[in-house]
């Protein structure tokens, strides 16, 4: 819901669990839960918006104001519900080939028909290098600035500038090779070469808190 243009396939799985009506009505229960959702989020950024533009004092909440706009600006598209069955080979390729198909969608997703000049996979093929490269921690966390040193070591590489590789990592944090979290102050100069190890943190975060919220009380 805080990503700009992002798109989501819902996806429902034990279908093997179900008799074929049971997944029907899941299935609209689901899209419709998802709907109900989405239109209470929208109604409450706007009774958000509208008591901050309200308040006898507005200037003093013009940071909280431009954030709700912001999220409220962020479109959503919700593709329908695909239902398989996970023990079934034929429901994984059915729901892989549904992925390549809205994938392949240029309406839902423009940058697939964006031509990049070559530097952009040249970057690319050289920061998958140095990830996997012994250097690298497992975390896989680097900072930008030496990034940047390392990728102008290689001699196609000489004249990236920093603007340029910061173009770069955008379109590379789009399609997931990356992680580069460059509107948090705090993480603006720090490239994650390493997603699925965040991933991992998350979690065992999420599952620390949950175990731990679970413990009885004295």
């Amino acid at each position: 819901m805080r990503v700009p243009n992002s798109v989501v396939l819902p996806v429902g799985t034990h279908v093997d669990c179900c008799l074929e009506q049971e997944v029907a009505e899941k299935t609209h229960d689901i899209m419709a839960r998802i709907t109900a959702m989405l239109a209470e989020r929208k109604s409450n950024l706007a009774y958000f918006i509208d008591n901050l533009e309200r308040s006898e004092e507005p200037k003093f909440y013009v940071d909280q104001w431009e954030k709700l706009k912001e999220m409220e600006s962020c479109t959503l598209t919700i593709l329908n519900l695909v239902a398989v069955n996970c023990t079934d080979h034929h429901d994984i390729r059915k729901l892989e080939a549904t992925i390549l198909e809205h994938v392949k969608n240029e309406e839902l997703f423009p940058e697939v028909v964006r031509v990049l000049p070559p530097v952009y996979r040249q970057v690319e093929a050289a920061i998958v290098d140095t990830a996997q490269s012994e250097e690298v921690a497992d975390h896989g966390m680097m900072d930008l600035q030496y990034l940047l040193s390392k990728l102008s070591q290689r001699e196609h590489l000489a004249t990236l500038g920093r603007e340029l590789l910061q173009d770069i990592l955008q379109y590379l944090h789009c399609i997931g090779l990356v992680v580069w979290y460059e509107e948090i102050k705090h993480l603006e100069s720090t490239v994650f070469l390493q997603p699925t190890f965040l991933i991992t943190m998350f979690k065992v975060s999420v599952g620390i808190r949950t175990i731990s919220s679970e413990e009885p009380k004295l």
